[in-house]
């Protein structure tokens, strides 16, 4: 036994050295030439075949390869979306131009009609390069932002740097930027185009085309959002070679332009016909402007509603004080020792009672320093949170395990855990001297470490009584703030604080024995399969190739795991199989870090990122049997919750996430049991889920609203009431049944 508790040293000084360092490096983008994610490979490219002299062309670009059904925007996005935006830093007085957008293509989605890109595409922008520039480099800092949708939408965004000399060419990617200038739309002479306003349509009349033009079918894209129905059906004819078409208007036109700025589609064109419409009427009284929409880091949001009637999102139950809070916190922390994603660290501290049931003093201080340990680690992690909040992050409680970083680090930790208990490895023998004395002269420090290990994979589970406590916390100043989470760390260390002091339990304990042993090993399992709850989360967070790339990254360190703490293996053969190990660890590392770095970014549903008036207006024309029989769980969204309370339906949402074991109990309990659906049926309850497994600035947003900061949480909207119901985070089919046996 004496060698399981370093273990637990080693985990807490990669725990506390890792996860501070991990969290901003999985907040911010990576700083390289090349960004990979699952969904795209964003790459910065220079093309300067003259060297950077003043006028010379010297072009940067942004290369974005989409995989298959993957795709970004163009400058006008269409009814959802964002462009992407790129931010430069140069030296030397050099000036970036503006996007070259190339052609895009009509991108519809559902009632929606978008525009982007898909495949391969480079976004160039021109450089001004000033006369007498002396600099032996151009040093070039991008900052780019981009939307990538597919079935859900994902804000990424990446930092690049490169640095090219003044006097060489720079050509290697002449081809992508000579492919991308073919496909820049294009102006042609002797075309001229004029628009009238007829009631809610626009009228457009483009004359001059070319004769290999005449006749086909054509396509208007407007350059400017906010004016045109993107997704109507617009009339259009051939009368000699002038082409009209009649275009509704945007229901929720704010725009009133005398040029409308456009690209006209033909197909079999590479590039499309730069046009300019002049506007010969005026224009009908605009719609009042919708909200701004937000940037990908912007923490504001609206949400929009499809009816008149305000949509209150203040709890039902009288603001809590700060005493009360502090009671729940204590008695939320104490039932956090019943949460499923508790277990696996708690039930190694029952081989620290075990070891010392019949020595009263060690027994008290172990309690003691586990409780310091746990109440520590929570104030610490809110301190963290509070800071980032502050900063403008929009996050929440459990915002750690958001980051595939910080998952991918504990998933690690607990394989080293669950490999050393099972015997595979001994610490003691790969652990310095001096630090295995350091040990020995410190043994409290075990416990405290126990703590430690509690708090990180019991922070993101919500019991009772801690959800409305953690919401009011973080609204509270800091002094106050902190004092809830104290709370909530004695509550959690109460009950083995108890144990450990009370007389009678320590005498019931059975004595050190073989037992032990066996129970050690057994206690290995809880800890694979936390393992294997990770990589779950991970391959949720980052799809199945960055689960993939963890598990190979496992492998190799279970391996050097092996090699270096083996007991079978010679000094020789160890130091052999452990370098090779090693080696093999770093190029394994070397290749996930990318698909685990950049999986931050948080999915959004396409309707969340479009204009909120306009996809009200769209989700109003959605069929909804699909939520008629009840069985069906449709992604959430401010914009859908309007649009069914304004139908008079009830709207169950479930606030969850994969890395909320709370959450996927009740996913596959109440929520699979067959009354509950009979009763979801029953009552035509529309079912929508907001999945907060990643970052995601409107579920966050919602949740603060809502007074929460973490999950899961489960709200019910009541036809003919404003004020939502909030349910108990640990719900049962009973507690179901009991809050739809209300509903009109």
């Amino acid at each position: 036994m004496s060698h399981r508790k370093p273990i637990f040293r080693l985990a807490a000084l990669l725990l506390a050295t890792a996860l501070p360092a991990a969290l901003p490096a999985a907040l911010a983008a990576t700083t390289s030439t090349t960004v990979l994610t699952s969904e795209v490979k964003a790459e910065l490219v220079a093309h300067a075949p003259q060297g950077v002299q003043a006028g010379q062309p010297v072009w940067l670009g942004l290369v974005i390869q989409h995989q298959p059904h993957w795709h970004t925007y163009w400058k006008n996005p269409g009814d959802s979306g964002l462009p992407t935006t790129l931010q430069w830093q140069l030296n030397g007085q050099v000036v970036a131009g503006d996007i070259q957008w190339p052609t895009p293509k009509k991108l519809p989605i559902g009632p929606l009609m978008n525009f982007g890109y898909e495949g391969t595409l480079l976004l160039p922008v021109p450089l001004t390069v000033p006369a007498g520039f002396g600099a032996k480099t151009l040093d070039v800092k991008l900052h780019a932002e981009w939307l990538v949708c597919k079935d859900v939408c994902i804000p990424q965004s990446g930092d690049f740097a490169l640095s090219l000399p003044a006097q060489a060419s720079t050509a290697s990617h002449a081809a992508l930027f000579n492919a991308a200038f073919v496909a820049t739309p294009k102006v042609m002479a002797g075309v001229n185009a004029k628009a009238t306003v007829e009631g809610q349509e626009f009228v457009v009349q483009v004359a001059g085309l070319p004769a290999h033009l005449q006749g086909k079918a054509l396509a208007l894209l407007p350059e400017i959002s906010g004016v045109l129905a993107n997704a109507g059906q617009p009339a259009s004819a051939w009368a000699g070679n002038v082409w009209t078409t009649r275009i509704a208007l945007d229901p929720q036109r704010s725009e009133a332009p005398k040029a409308l700025p456009g690209v006209l589609l033909a197909q079999g064109l590479t590039a499309g016909l730069l046009l300019t419409i002049d506007v010969t009427t005026p224009w009908p009284a605009a719609a009042a402007p919708p909200p701004p929409l937000p940037s990908l880091g912007d923490a504001r949001v609206t949400s929009a509603t499809a009816t008149d009637t305000p949509l209150d999102i203040a709890p039902q139950t009288a603001p809590m004080g700060l005493p009360l809070a502090l009671l729940f916190a204590l008695l939320g922390g104490a039932l956090l020792n019943l949460m499923p994603c508790v277990f696996p660290v708690l039930s190694l501290k029952v081989l620290g009672f075990a070891s010392q049931a019949h020595d009263r003093k060690a027994l008290l201080a172990g309690g003691l320093a586990y409780t310091t340990g746990v109440v520590i680690s929570f104030v610490g992690l809110a301190a963290l949170l509070l800071a980032l909040r502050a900063g403008g992050e929009q996050l929440g409680w459990g915002f750690q395990l958001q980051s595939p970083v910080v998952v991918a680090l504990l998933a690690g930790l607990f394989t080293l855990i669950g490999l050393n208990l099972a015997g595979v490895f001994e610490v003691g023998s790969v652990l310095p001297g001096d630090v295995a004395s350091a040990r020995a002269s410190h043994p409290l420090m075990d416990h405290a470490l126990t703590g430690v290990l509690a708090v990180a994979v019991a922070a993101p589970c919500t019991a009772p009584f801690m959800g409305a406590s953690l919401g009011l916390a973080l609204t509270l100043p800091l002094a106050s703030a902190l004092s809830v989470f104290v709370a909530l760390g004695l509550g959690m260390a109460l009950p083995y604080l108890l144990a450990s002091a009370w007389p009678a339990l320590a005498r019931a304990l059975p004595r050190p024995g073989v037992w032990m042993a066996h129970f050690k090993v057994l206690m290995a399992f809880p800890m694979f399969a936390t393992v294997v709850w990770l990589v779950w989360v991970l391959g949720q967070q980052v799809g199945i190739d960055g689960a993939a790339a963890l598990l190979a990254v496992l492998v190799m360190l279970s391996m050097a795991a092996w090699a270096w703490g083996s007991q079978t293996l010679g000094p020789k053969a160890r130091r052999g199989f452990g370098w090779a190990s090693i080696a093999l660890l770093g190029l394994s590392l070397f290749w996930a870090a990318p698909m685990l770095v950049m999986g931050d970014a948080a999915p959004l549903s396409e309707s969340t990122t479009a204009n909120t008036t306009a996809a009200t207006a769209a989700l109003a024309s959605t069929p909804t049997s699909k939520v008629n029989s009840g069985a069906d769980w449709q992604t959430w969204s401010p914009a859908r919750v309007a649009e069914l309370r304004s139908q008079g339906r009830p709207v169950l949402v479930d606030f969850t996430a994969a890395w909320c074991v709370t959450c996927q109990f009740n996913k596959r309990t109440t929520f699979a049991n067959a009354k509950v659906k009979a009763d979801f049926a029953l009552h035509k309850v529309a079912l929508l889920r907001a999945d907060w497994t990643r970052r995601d600035p409107v579920i966050t947003a919602e949740l603060a609203r809502l007074g929460r900061s973490g999950v899961p949480v489960y709200v019910l909207y009541v036809p003919g009431s404003n004020m939502p119901r909030l349910l108990p985070e640990v719900l049962s089919a009973a507690k179901m049944h009991e809050a739809l046996a209300t509903l009109p």
